[in-house]
C-alpha cells in the first residue's frame, strides 16, 4: 500500500520482453540504500516487485497484466517515472491509501498555470466515472490529487509548485496517458452495496413463499 507522495524521481532505461513477461529497468540518481529484494516500489502509480538494484538502477518483473493495464509499455525511454516504496505503520498518511492497482488509462486534456498554481484536466475512461467525486481522492501516475472539478469525462485537479517540481507532472503535456486509480474506498463500497441489494432481492424473492 502507498500513500500517493511522490518520493523520488528516476527515468525509464529499458522494458524488455523475457518470457511471457518483462524486465523494467529504471535509473535513479542516489537510489535508496536499504531496499530488499521483494519489495514493493511503485512506478508511475503501478505496485512492482523488485528483482536487482544498485546505487543508480532499479529492476522490475512486470507481468502481461500489469503491462496491458497501464502506460508502461508505451512510454519512451528517458521518461520520468514517479517513485514511491511501500508504506510503513509508523508513516505519516501524506495522501491516501493507494494499492497500485491501475484502473485504467487516462489523458491529459490541457494543463494551465493559474499565478504560482497549475491546473490538469484529465479525460478518465467512462467506466471509473462513478468513483470519483468533487473534493475526493484520485492517483494519477500514482501522484495522489485532490478533485477540484468533475464534468462528464473530465476530471481537473489543482496542483502546487512543490508537487508540480517533484513528480512527472511537469513533463505532462496535452494528449500524454497517464495510469489512473481511483480511491479505493468507493470500490469496496459499491461492492458493500452490491451485495446488500443482492441480499434485499433475494428476500423479496422469498416474500409470500412458505418456508417448510
Amino acid at each position: 500500500m502507498f500513500t500517493g507522495i511522490v518520493q523520488k524521481i528516476g527515468r525509464l532505461a529499458s522494458l524488455t520482453r523475457r518470457g511471457t513477461g518483462y524486465v523494467l529497468m529504471v535509473e535513479a540518481d542516489h537510489s535508496w540504500d536499504d531496499l530488499q529484494i521483494g519489495e514493493s516500489i511503485a512506478v508511475n502509480g503501478v505496485c512492482l516487485t523488485l528483482t536487482q538494484w544498485s546505487s543508480n538502477t532499479l529492476s522490475f518483473d512486470v507481468s502481461p497484466e500489469t503491462v496491458n493495464r497501464s502506460t508502461l509499455a508505451h512510454l519512451p525511454v528517458g521518461s520520468v517515472l514517479n517513485l514511491e516504496r511501500a508504506l510503513r505503520p509508523l508513516d505519516r498518511m501524506g495522501g491516501h491509501f493507494v494499492l497500485g492497482h491501475v484502473d485504467g488509462v487516462g489523458e491529459v486534456a490541457f494543463v494551465k498555470k493559474e499565478t504560482d498554481f497549475y491546473r490538469f484536466g484529465f479525460r478518465i475512461p467512462d467506466n471509473l466515472l462513478k468513483y470519483i467525486a468533487v473534493k475526493g481522492s484520485i492517483a494519477v501516475d500514482g501522484i495522489s490529487l485532490t478533485v477540484a472539478k468533475k464534468e462528464f469525462s473530465l476530471v481537473e485537479v489543482a496542483v502546487i509548485p512543490h508537487t508540480f517540481e517533484v513528480t512527472n507532472l511537469r513533463t505532462l503535456r496535452p494528449g500524454d496517458k497517464v495510469n489512473v486509480e481511483v480511491d479505493v474506498i468507493a470500490r469496496y463500497l459499491e461492492a458493500l452495496l452490491k451485495k446488500e441489494q443482492r441480499l434485499i432481492d433475494m428476500l423479496e424473492g422469498m416474500d409470500g413463499k412458505v418456508v417448510e
